[in-house]
């Protein structure tokens, strides 16, 4: 789940700069795209891999 979101991320981080969009010091492309690096290093950690459905038991 946390790749997916990164991925969405770091696709508007190059939107951003792609199209040379003018935004304020926050919502700049690489800020954006930090925030992708972060949920993608949780997702690498293993962090939030138990969101999804039931597991199974055996």
């Amino acid at each position: 789940m946390l790749g997916i979101a990164a991925a969405v991320l770091f696709f508007i981080a190059f939107l951003i700069n792609a199209a040379d969009i003018t935004t304020n010091d926050v919502s700049s492309s690489g800020n954006v795209m930090l925030l992708g690096l972060t949920l993608l290093a949780l997702h690498v950690a293993g962090i939030g891999g138990g969101w999804g459905g039931r597991a199974r038991r055996r």
